[in-house]
């Protein structure tokens, strides 16, 4: 029970800390966004929970800011998808740990951004800005956390 119960609780405290730095995100939606919630897509390399916590962070940010429900449906899929596979590959390699995220965002978001929000900017503008946004958020902002978590608690989960 202690286990389940300590699951359920990073999990929810993960999907709060991604509501929180979403909203103090200075552009959370739109063409040029860097979300500080996308640094803790590196945390399903140290714990199972992160996944489901940050789907749920993604579902919950989308909705505060105001998303379309296809921005909600697809980018929180795509937000699943980078945390499981981080949390499968992310530990045998920490390019492979923010790569995932900034793959998943860059495939998804920038066609949800072209069709449902109708941004008649060039698609290769969207695209690119999206990308150099994640590569910020998940790449930068993410790997120094992960160089943070790893140096300071390292004795965590031995």
């Amino acid at each position: 029970m202690k286990s389940k119960t300590l699951y359920v609780s990073q999990a929810a405290i993960i999907a709060a800390l991604y509501v929180a730095l979403t909203v103090i995100s200075p552009n959370p939606i739109g063409v040029f966004q860097v979300r500080f919630s996308e640094a803790l897509t590196i945390l399903p390399v140290f714990m199972p929970a992160a996944v489901p916590g940050l789907f749920i962070g993604c579902v919950l940010a989308n909705l505060i800011s105001g998303a379309v429900i296809w921005d909600i449906v697809f980018g929180s899929l795509a937000t699943l998808v980078a945390a499981y596979l981080t949390m499968c590959f992310g530990k045998k390699h920490i390019l492979l740990g923010v790569l995932f995220p900034i793959a998943a965002n860059v495939l998804v978001i920038p066609p949800v951004l072209i069709y449902f929000y109708d941004f008649t900017e060039a698609w290769w503008v969207i695209y690119l800005s999206v990308f150099a946004g994640e590569v910020v958020s998940c790449g930068g902002l993410g790997y120094i956390l992960y160089r943070v978590i790893k140096k300071r608690f390292s004795h965590i989960n031995k």
